[in-house]
């Protein structure tokens, strides 16, 4: 057998989840053909305790650096990995977010790894003018980048910083879906878990309950129909800072028995077919992965329309928002709610059946096989 290709997966925090749908650096790592790849999960932090799960690669390294190591010049962190790399040579280094890129970006002009990627999950990441700077100093041939959505690649290239057309790519975020819906619960007993009531319509998100998800416009929406749609309630799935303002808010709306903030849910993908239509009014997001979770339980979206959501909404078949109007958003409930459930299941087909032609897992693993490849060719 010829020697395999050696491919380094940097993180700068561990976050391996227990069900890897959603998880995106694991199904990069299955897609790598282990007769032909050897693959090393690496964590600038972290570690998992003896409950939860370790990556799927063939190696998993810990650097057990501290939130101090990687301020500053970094200089423990830039040696530590600087020997880690020159003693495994590796022949790919994918970097997960901006921290582990700005660490190869210097160590690589003298790792020479023959392929870098660096890989950016959010607008804004290189906002800052020193980001920029390390990549139009530091990006060389060896470099590729991807971003999640073509939202996030075109504000990439326009920054005119070392990202180019060239070297800059889309790569969607993706779920598994067959394995997403072997895990979701039927409606009745999705509730039945949560806690809702069976004979409603209930309009639900899954989110950390912090101010940019906008959680507080769905309240305010509800509140809007709360006489002209009275069997209609709300579910939100997380916590977070935002939990005590939310409880006051509606409260003061006199929704208490209407929407139910569930707290926390470990694998809260399970739930999402709870709910007849999906909603996020996020003021920020990557290409975020909660939305394909929600698609993946056949239905209906509605969501804002900022970057990052605006086409694969659109697409779909969703309803797009303004961020922060309540009034567009009030709309939105009120146009699905008025469907009889035939009509407003079949909008949700459309946008499982656009989620599946689009964000498959199969065509996630492969795009990232045929990048490495084809720049290793090349070089």
């Amino acid at each position: 057998m010829s020697k395999r290709i050696k491919v380094l997966q940097l993180h700068p925090d561990y976050n391996v989840k227990s069900i890897d749908v959603s998880d995106l650096a694991e199904q990069i790592i299955k897609g790598l053909p282990k007769d032909s790849y050897e693959v090393t999960s690496a964590y600038l932090s972290g570690k998992p305790n003896q409950l939860q799960p370790i990556s799927i690669a063939e190696y998993q390294h810990y650097f057990g650096l501290s939130d101090n190591n990687m301020k500053g010049l970094r200089l423990l962190a830039l040696w530590k990995l600087y020997k880690f790399c020159k003693k495994n040579a590796f022949d790919v280094i994918i970097c997960n977010r901006f921290k582990a890129v700005s660490l190869m970006l210097q160590l690589n002009k003298l790792v020479k790894a023959p392929l870098c990627i660096g890989i950016s999950h959010v607008l804004n990441e290189y906002n800052r003018p020193y980001r920029r700077l390390q990549v139009k100093l530091f990006a060389d041939d060896s470099w590729q980048f991807v971003g999640v959505s073509e939202a996030v690649r075109d504000y990439l290239i326009s920054y005119q910083s070392g990202f180019t057309k060239e070297n800059t790519h889309t790569i969607p975020n993706a779920i598994d879906i067959r394995k997403s819906e072997s895990f979701q619960l039927d409606q009745q007993s999705a509730r039945s878990k949560l806690g809702l009531p069976e004979k409603v319509r209930i309009i639900g998100t899954i989110g950390q309950l912090f101010s940019r998800k906008g959680h507080r416009f769905l309240i305010s929406a509800l509140a809007n129909i709360q006489h002209e749609f009275p069997d209609t309630h709300l579910a939100i799935i997380g916590r977070g800072s935002e939990e005590q303002n939310l409880r006051s808010q509606i409260a003061a709306n006199g929704l208490q028995d209407r929407v139910h903030l569930v707290g926390f849910k470990e694998n809260a993908l399970q739930y999402v077919r709870a709910f007849d239509i999906w909603a996020m009014p996020s003021l920020k997001e990557g290409l975020p992965l909660a939305l394909m979770e929600g698609m993946s339980g056949h239905l209906p979206v509605i969501a804002a329309d900022i970057p990052e959501m605006h086409d694969i909404v659109q697409q779909a078949g969703g309803i797009l928002v303004k961020t922060s109007d309540v009034n567009e958003l009030t709309n939105a409930f009120r146009e699905y709610l008025s469907l009889n459930p035939k009509d407003l299941m079949a909008k949700g087909e459309s946008v499982f059946q656009y989620l599946v032609k689009y964000h498959s897992i199969e065509n996630y693993r492969k795009s990232y096989l045929e990048l490495i490849n084809k720049k290793l060719i090349i070089r």
